[in-house]
């Protein structure tokens, strides 16, 4: 199996940013979380931020906002008709029928994606419909716990990620590439 971080590995940038930004035009009152965004992604991509702490410091900001503007999903299918262009190139000169995607992104938002690209498998940060609450943080080692729930005997053949932060995935694949831009560079 050939398994995909999603976000600056197959789309250009970070999508639940993108979202953010494109979702800002329509609702304005969430210009003032910003300086969070930024933070948050900061420390995220430093890896200097837990599971734990993640869901601590923005799980209650996701649940409320979520909670009263439960649709969120038709914005998603707005948001991917006009970012399809930032899939990368090369991912589609190597997909395969058993790809997984891999991503903190919810799933919400990768079921759009996937389902237009192709791919039938992926695992997501999931966010309760009903509460917001998000009930699984696909985030550094959560990724490698939801990868063997999912698929427990399986083994990974070619793993594709932007950041070491997904070390744990990276040690369990046979052959691993870490991305950046457009270079792709074997580092297992």
């Amino acid at each position: 199996m050939n398994v995909f971080d999603f976000d600056n590995t197959i789309y250009d940038g970070e999508s639940i940013i993108d979202f953010f930004l494109y979702y800002c035009k329509k609702d304005i009152t969430l210009l003032k979380y910003i300086p969070t965004v930024i933070n948050a992604l900061i420390k995220y991509k430093k890896g200097s931020i837990t599971v734990e702490e993640a869901i601590s410091r923005y799980g209650k900001t996701v649940t409320d906002y979520y909670v009263k503007n439960i649709g969120l999903g038709d914005e998603f299918v707005t948001f991917w008709d006009n970012n399809m262009h930032k899939i990368k190139p090369f991912y589609k000169k190597i997909q395969s029928d058993d790809d997984l995607i891999i991503s903190c992104s919810p799933e919400i938002s990768l079921k759009i994606i996937c389902e237009r690209l192709g791919i039938k498998k992926f695992i997501g940060t999931v966010i309760d419909d009903k509460t917001g609450e998000i009930t699984r943080l696909c985030f550094r080692e959560n990724k490698l716990k939801a990868f063997f729930r999912e698929y427990p005997d399986t083994e990974i053949e070619n793993f594709y990620t932007d950041s070491l932060n997904d070390q744990p995935l990276i040690d369990i694949s046979k052959n691993a590439y870490l991305v950046k831009g457009k270079k792709i560079t074997k580092i297992k």
